[in-house]
């Protein structure tokens, strides 16, 4: 995977959430998670 800032990241999460890539989604948020981001979002 391409070295990306934290912004970057949380950028791809989203847009791999808004296209529906399922795979794609996994890999970033393990690597987000790895990092310790928080994306500022909750879930209900």
């Amino acid at each position: 995977m391409k070295i990306l800032s934290n912004e970057q990241l949380l950028s791809a999460y989203r847009d791999a959430e808004k296209h529906g890539e399922h795979d794609t989604q996994v890999i970033i948020k393990k690597e987000i998670q790895k990092r310790g981001i928080h994306a500022g979002r909750h879930r209900k």
